[in-house]
């Protein structure tokens, strides 16, 4: 983690909590970066959150509650087991319990829960909100070619224990399903900035 990486994790922090006029428990912060940094991570890591955090400062304006998504961002990845079925509940459990530890109204608790549950990516969610949370997770998918190369190899790690053929038959239906999508994001904004890219993408990973 750079000088730089460390700049902006406190300023986001900084800036998510006063939005919220709330006070975080001490050492909270700490604990999530360490979170990020477990080693069975390869792809769902501090990297990950940096990125995150970088294409939010550009879209922050966009926001209809920008401090409650903005811990959704901090919060979304926060637990991650790799075969786990349920890190999207228990990382939004964990933001929930941190907010009612900071005496955030059930009102707030409940839409950082939602907004962290619409990153399992089931489906489009319909709140503002939620979509721009979402098109900030998915906009890896519309990264530079290298960037995307290298995120398809820390997937792969973190499946390391799924045999080759299992694994490329199962991620090859996940990014089909991308493509598949009338759209792949949501807001005007990153699909304006990142569909096409995304596409091509995809595509060059699924061979179409």
């Amino acid at each position: 983690m750079t000088s730089n990486d460390l700049a902006q994790f406190q300023a986001s922090w900084l800036q998510a909590w006063e939005g919220l006029q709330l006070q975080p428990a001490p050492g909270l912060q700490q604990q999530l970066l360490a979170a990020y940094a477990e080693p069975q991570r390869h792809y769902h890591t501090q990297q990950h959150l940096v990125e995150c955090l970088t294409h939010w400062a550009s879209a922050r304006h966009l926001a209809q509650r920008p401090a409650e998504v903005e811990l959704a961002l901090w919060f979304h990845d926060a637990i991650y087991e790799v075969k786990a079925q349920d890190n999207e509940l228990r990382s939004a459990q964990w933001a929930t319990q941190a907010l009612q530890c900071a005496g955030a109204s059930e009102e707030i608790c409940q839409r950082v829960h939602t907004l962290i549950m619409a990153t399992c990516h089931t489906a489009t969610p319909a709140d503002a909100d939620a979509q721009l949370l979402v098109d900030i997770d998915l906009a890896i998918l519309g990264a530079s070619p290298e960037r995307f190369a290298e995120y398809d190899q820390q997937v792969r790690a973190e499946y390391a224990w799924v045999p080759g053929l299992i694994y490329g038959f199962k991620r090859k239906q996940v990014l089909q399903g991308f493509l598949q999508r009338e759209a792949i994001y949501s807001t005007p904004f990153f699909h304006a900035l990142l569909e096409q890219t995304a596409r091509r993408n995809l595509r060059a990973a699924v061979g179409a």
